[in-house]
Order: structure tokens, then C-alpha cells, then sequence
């Protein structure tokens, strides 16, 4: 129901991306002003994603949702009235373009965070690709429809599709019945807290970090279609409104026919592999629109840029989605998507600035090189690194024990360990020390070191800090069975016992206030 009321939606929204991206083709034919339409789209996301999912982690994501895509269906409903009494112009159009992209900021970090609440862990590849496929079905039909409708029925018509369609999500959202899910004993996050962690959380997995990379390196370029599209379509080719409708919903074809054959390409290829053959695939793209003067090519050329959008999106947002633990998950995704489209808006910007330079052709063409030459700049950073990782809580650290009651939430707290170990051992232990120090950061802790006793030989104190004592207890909860098993692997180091821990707050931080 999620799935089928999400493909329902998304089809008014290509609708309206088709008619707002022709709609500013009649109103300003400067390729730096039609560009301008993927920015409001997509900067957004980039400047609201990352609070948006401190928020989904905090609160319950199904109300969130709600309340997010009710937003949105009064957004698109404002904007369809304005178009269909003819008070559009350039300025209000990327201002309410703008605005729905706020609401799609804000929506997407808890859509993509639900779905491990709507399937198992090891249906999560094809839960993806099939949300994948929903995406690039409405894509097909949805801009095709568009193209369509404002050539039979007038302009305003795609807005106001818009704007019903999106009542199917939120009738899914309330008929959905989650299932319960552990909760923590301790209150929930505060939000500046929250978002601050998603940023720490990130800059300290290794495995989202190298997805980001590969984001970045593809979504620049491939972003010079989607930005450049309509003026392709009326300029090169000299097409009108159901052409550009046609061009995006092949794209959405061809992503959808790829997306059958994505689980056979990933077992041939791997997951680094099919990322760059679709990268490959987006290059010859661009250069076939660069020299598309007839519908024929055009539609091919979108065929070949869809086939490559779906086999490079569905490997990223499963590399993403298996780098991240439950407690982080809407966050970390957040970032994920930031990057994502931050690169597509600064993308959209840089090409349409380029082509007002250059001209379009020559414009798609430069696109094509650099896409080709992000492959090897950004092949050291692998994909899907994470999937064999157990994010499951471990819950193995003993509760601190305070000697007294610790009242509200006192900070900072330090926690120092001590080891001992075999001088022998040394170089071997403070490598699996460095390791442990980013689990500690993706945690909690703001600052990390290690100290060696300059008197003793095999003697070691490491100590972190962590900004509160709520915060610490958080850290309790958020350690792993891949940290724990990381542990055990440096207590084979120790010469004897397990090591010392203490806790510290600041010196009266965590008397009760008269």
C-alpha cells in the first residue's frame, strides 16, 4: 500500500516537474533561469535534509510523515490556483518550486528511514530497488502524462494532478499500522544535539564517507541532463511540450527496464563496477543530447541516462542504507541525501551558467568528460563495505554506577580506561585503539586520546569526553556487535585483568540546583 500510494504520488510530481520545467521555457528562455528550476527543486534538500532527519530520529516517523505530506498538498494546491489564473512569473515559480522542495526535504530522510520498519534486513537490497523501480515507473509515466495533458488540456492541469495525487500518501501513511519497536528508557534527543550527532556520526563511518564520495563524483555531472532537458528539447531539437514528456518519461523507462536486471548486474559486476559502468553509461548520454537534432536520438539518449541513473542510485542508497544503525538511520540518510542533491544543485548551476558561456551543445559535451574522469578519482572509495557489519546494539558496557544521584543532565562527562599490556604488543594495540577511537566519536564522544605512562612500560590511559551525562548513557545503547567484537580484539593485548573505566563529570556539574 506504501509503495503503490508513493508511485501515485510521484507520478503528480513528475507531472509537475514536467510543467514547471516547460512553464519556465515560455516565460524565459536564458539557459541560466531554466536551470534555475532544478536548483529550487533540489536546494532544498541540501539546506533542510540533514535537521529534517535529527527530526524523523526524534519523533514518530509516521506522524512526521503525515504532517510533512499535508504540507506539501497545500503547497502544490496554492500554486496550481496561481498558474491557472495566469499570475505566474519566473520569480513565483521558483518560489513555489522552492517550497515543495522544502516539503521534499523534509519527508525524504523518514521515507527512506522506514523502510527497514517494512521489511527484513535481508530483503533490504530489493526493498530498494523495488522503491527504485516505483520511482522510475511514475518517471515513465508521469512526465509523458504531463507532456500530454499540457498539450491537450492546458498548462495548469499538471499542477492540479499534483496536488490530488499526493492525497494517496497521506491515506497510505494513515491506514499503516508500524510495528512497535524497542524504545530507550531515556528521553528523546533535543534537536540541536541530534543534528550535530548526524554530522559527527558521518565524518567517523568509513562507510558512509566512501558512499558520499561516490555521490558527489556522479551527481555533479549526470545533474547537466536534468537541469539542461527542456531547453534540449525545445532548442535542439525544436520540440514542444509533449516531446519533453516523452524525453523524461524514457528516461524513467529506461530506468525501469534496468531495474529487472540490476540484481544480475550487481552479482556480475559488483556493486564499484556497476556504479562506474552506469557513470559510463551517463557520459554517452550527455555527449547523444549534445548532438540530439532529432527526437529519435533524444529518446535514446534518455533510454541510456535512465538505464545509468538506476544502476548508479539503487547501488548508492544501499550502500548508504547498510552503513547505518537504527539509532542514526534518518540522519545519516539526511546526509546521504544532502549530498546527493546539493551536488545536483550545484551541478544545475554550474551547467546552465556554463552553457549561457558555451552553448548548450558544448555544454553537455564538458559535462560528458568530467563524468568520465570522476571514475578514477573516486574509485579508492568502495561501496557497500558495511553490508557485512552487525549494527545490532550490543549493550554489553555495565551501567555507570554514581555514588550519588545525578541530577538533570550535567556535562561534560570524562570517561577514562585503563589498559595494561605486554610492551611487546604495543604497536598492534594502539592500531586496534585508533579503530575504536571512531566508534567512540560516532557515539557520543567530541574528543579522543591515548596517553602511555612514561614510568611504566605497557601502561596505557585512554580517555573521551562526551558533551553530557544523558549523552553518555546514549553511548551505552548505541554500541554494536561489530564494536563489541572490536573490544574483544583488543583485550587480547592486556596483560591482565579487563581494563579500568571511570567516570568523571565536571566538579559539581551534577549537584541538584536550589
Amino acid at each position: 500500500m506504501i509503495w503503490i500510494a508513493t508511485v501515485i504520488s510521484n507520478i503528480g510530481s513528475w507531472m509537475y516537474t514536467a510543467g514547471s520545467g516547460w512553464l519556465m521555457t515560455s516565460l524565459s528562455v536564458h539557459p541560466l533561469i531554466v536551470s534555475l528550476v532544478q536548483v529550487a527543486t533540489t536546494l532544498p534538500v541540501f539546506l533542510f535534509a540533514v535537521p529534517a532527519g535529527a527530526l524523523a530520529d526524534i519523533v514518530d516517523k509516521k506522524w512526521f510523515l503525515v504532517a510533512g505530506e499535508s504540507a506539501n498538498t497545500v503547497i502544490a494546491t496554492a500554486i496550481a490556483v496561481l498558474v491557472a489564473l495566469g499570475l505566474v512569473t519566473p520569480t513565483t515559480l521558483l518560489a513555489f518550486t522552492f517550497l515543495i522542495g522544502i516539503g521534499m526535504a523534509f519527508t525524504a530522510p523518514a521515507w527512506q528511514a522506514i523502510v527497514p520498519q517494512l521489511v527484513a534486513r535481508e530483503s533490504l537490497a530489493p526493498a530498494v530497488a523495488a522503491n527504485s523501480v516505483g520511482i522510475n515507473v511514475s518517471r515513465a509515466i508521469g512526465p509523458a502524462l504531463g507532456g500530454l495533458i499540457i498539450a491537450g488540456v492546458g498548462i495548469a492541469a499538471p499542477f492540479w494532478l499534483n496536488a490530488i495525487s499526493n492525497l494517496a500518501t497521506v491515506g497510505a501513511l494513515l491506514w499503516w499500522r508500524p510495528r512497535p519497536r524497542t524504545s530507550s528508557g531515556l528521553p528523546a534527543e533535543r534537536f540541536v544535539p541530534a543534528t550535530l550527532a548526524a554530522f559527527r556520526y558521518a565524518r567517523n563511518n568509513r562507510h558512509l564517507r566512501a558512499t558520499l564520495v561516490r555521490a558527489v563524483g556522479f551527481f555533479v555531472f549526470a545533474s547537466a541532463y536534468w537541469a539542461l532537458l527542456p531547453l534540449v528539447a525545445r532548442t535542439l531539437i525544436k520540440g514542444g511540450p509533449d516531446l519533453y514528456g516523452f524525453l523524461l518519461g524514457a528516461i524513467g523507462a529506461g530506468a525501469v527496464g534496468t531495474a529487472f536486471v540490476l540484481r544480475w548486474l550487481k552479482a556480475k559486476l559488483g556493486p564499484d563496477r556497476l556504479v562506474a559502468t552506469g557513470t559510463t553509461g551517463s557520459a554517452l548520454a550527455l555527449l547523444l543530447f549534445a548532438f540530439a537534432h532529432t527526437e529519435g536520438l533524444g529518446l535514446a539518449a534518455s533510454v541510456i541516462a535512465g538505464s545509468s541513473w538506476i544502476a548508479v542510485l539503487a547501488s548508492l542508497n544501499v550502500s548508504a542504507q547498510v552503513a547505518l544503525p537504527d539509532w542514526v538511520r534518518a540522519r545519516g540518510l539526511a546526509i546521504y541525501v544532502t549530498v546527493f542533491f546539493g551536488a545536483l544543485a550545484a551541478g544545475s548551476v554550474i551547467w546552465g551558467a556554463v552553457a549561457g558561456v558555451l552553448g548548450l551543445a558544448m555544454t553537455l559535451f564538458v559535462a560528458a568528460v568530467g563524468s568520465l574522469a570522476a571514475i578514477p578519482l573516486t574509485w579508492g572509495a568502495k561501496l557497500q563495505t558495511g553490508s557485512g557489519v552487525d549494527f545490532t546494539p550490543s549493550m554489553h558496557w555495565p551501567a555507570p554506577m554514581p555514588s550519588t544521584e545525578i541530577h538533570q543532565d550535567p556535562g561534560p562527562v570524562l570517561v577514562t580506561v585503563e589498559y595494561h599490556i605486554e610492551p611487546a604488543n604495543r604497536e598492534r594495540f594502539l592500531a586496534a585503539l585508533q579503530r575504536l577511537s571512531h566508534e567512540r566519536r560516532r557515539d557520543g564522544a567530541y574528543a579522543w586520546h591515548i596517553f602511555e605512562d612514561i614510568a611504566r612500560a605497557g601502561r596505557f590511559l585512554e580517555i573521551f569526553l562526551v558533551g553530557s551525562w544523558l549523552e553518555h548513557l546514549r553511548q551505552h545503547e548505541r554500541v554494536t556487535q561489530a564494536d563489541r567484537a572490536l573490544q574483544e580484539d583488543i583485550n587480547q593485548y592486556l596483560s591482565g585483568g579487563t581494563p579500568t573505566v571511570t567516570h568523571y563529570l565536571e566538579a559539581g556539574a551534577g549537584e541538584e540546583q536550589a
